[in-house]
């Protein structure tokens, strides 16, 4: 299990950009699958993106294709998301998630904190 902690979350306007990391504390974090999912305020939580434990493969939600890219940098234990063209139905709560396999989206099981995003029209 690794400790995840989620960060970069904030206000912007629509049409903005934010970038959102996930630290881990772990020294293994190279070997986990990571994703990002979010929370908006009544609905489920969903998935947004997510990597490889290399970073060499990518999978993206629909939604968020095109305007969102995870990518991570296994040296510095750190996972990122940037986002580009926001949209109010971009605003959520975001987590990063550690799992075994990045398309198994189902079976992320290890989870930060969360960081708000805002998306204001």
């Amino acid at each position: 299990q690794v400790q995840l902690v989620e960060s970069g979350g904030g206000l912007v306007q629509a049409g903005g950009s934010l970038r959102l990391s996930c630290a881990a504390s772990e020294r293994t974090f190279s070997r986990y699958a990571m994703g990002w999912f979010r929370q908006a305020p009544g609905k489920e939580r969903e998935f947004v993106a997510s990597i490889s434990s290399t970073g060499f493969s990518t999978y993206y939600a629909d939604s968020v294709k095109g305007r969102f890219t995870i990518s991570r940098d296994n040296a510095k234990k750190t996972m990122y998301l940037q986002m580009n063209s926001l949209k109010p139905e971009d605003t959520a709560d975001y987590y990063c998630a550690a799992g075994t396999a990045y398309l198994r989206i189902g079976e992320f099981d290890n989870w930060g904190q969360g960081t708000q995003v805002t998306v204001s029209s």
